[in-house]
């Protein structure tokens, strides 16, 4: 009978050490509730002090709620919206939160999962006013002084085609002014919101193929301008082709006629040195000439009238005819 008593008492006084103790972790944050209303202050909220360890509360009364005191995670999920340029996308982005008032998240959100989907509101809309507010190309790039790769062959081009446009903010910029926008909000719930990034950002499936054919439209205007340009050094170098083949055509008739001048001059000076020699010699180049006339004028159907005065018919008049025929 002793022995069932004591084992009673000592179950009794176990029940209420347990009831008035409890054990804190060093990753976790406790708030008492007493009758569901909190009472005293968190114990190990303050990150400079570690209240990590047993502690003692009243028993049966009082209850403890544990809260996660690292930080925590939220993955919103892929959201489609517009940009000011009037473009969609499907915009993915996380943000790293953890709890620093315990008792205020208790009381406006009671757990975790109410929280996710709170921040999925916040965090979600005012990621869809900054992405409204600015274009595409402030979004996709990081870099205000960023100079992107340009083909040597645009480069050298006097053309505006390909040229991305200068930009004001950058994306991470516009991920400061969301995660600024954002943590006034938030911390009425007792969250403190560290940071949110982008995680993927990518065009509707329905304006991809809109972005290709303009990408390919860019394309085609860039090879026919090269197409425009090589035809015109074509012509060029043909129109300089031709005005060359004519001044050289030009030189060498004008060369030729040179040398047959100076060629039928120094025949001729041969001709009349030879027959200006003796006056049977100037008669017989006078005779020779009216042959070589009358072999090119006359043939079997011409008719010819000479009047007797003529030096062509002088030769026919005195014509002799050989002895013995």
């Amino acid at each position: 009978m002793k022995s069932i008593i004591t084992v009673f008492i000592l179950l009794i006084a176990f029940m209420i050490i347990s009831s008035m103790t409890y054990f804190v972790q060093e990753t976790e944050q406790i708030f008492i509730t007493e009758f569901g209303k909190p009472v005293g202050n968190p114990v190990n909220a303050d990150p400079n002090k570690n209240e990590a360890g047993l502690h003692f509360k009243k028993p049966f009364i009082q209850k403890i709620n544990r809260i996660e005191k690292r930080l925590l995670e939220w993955d919103g999920p892929a959201t489609d919206m517009q940009t000011r340029d009037k473009l969609y996308i499907s915009v993915d982005n996380f943000a790293r939160w953890r709890i620093i008032n315990p008792k205020t998240y208790y009381e406006k959100l009671r757990d975790e999962r109410s929280a996710l989907s709170r921040l999925d509101d916040i965090i979600g809309g005012e990621t869809r006013n900054v992405i409204a507010a600015h274009d595409l190309i402030e979004v996709i790039r990081s870099q205000k002084d960023r100079k992107p790769v340009v083909d040597e062959a645009l480069a050298a081009a006097d053309t505006s085609i390909g040229i991305l446009p200068s930009i004001r903010f950058g994306r991470n910029a516009l991920e400061q002014q969301i995660l600024k926008n954002a943590q006034p909000k938030v911390a009425s719930w007792g969250i403190e919101l560290l940071d949110m990034k982008f995680k993927r950002i990518n065009y509707k499936e329905g304006v991809i193929d809109k972005i290709y054919k303009r990408m390919a439209s860019e394309r085609m205007q860039i090879a026919d301008r090269f197409r425009s340009e090589g035809a015109g050094e074509a012509a060029k170098i043909i129109g300089r082709k031709d005005r060359d083949l004519l001044t050289i055509e030009s030189e060498a008739y004008r060369k030729e006629q040179e040398v047959r001048g100076k060629a039928d001059a120094e025949a001729t000076a041969i001709y009349a040195s030879a027959y200006n020699s003796s006056p049977s010699a100037a008669d017989f180049y006078q005779f020779t000439k009216t042959l070589d006339m009358y072999k090119k004028a006359l043939n079997k159907d011409t008719t010819t009238i000479f009047s007797s005065s003529s030096d062509l018919f002088r030769l026919m008049k005195h014509v002799e005819t050989p002895k013995g025929q």
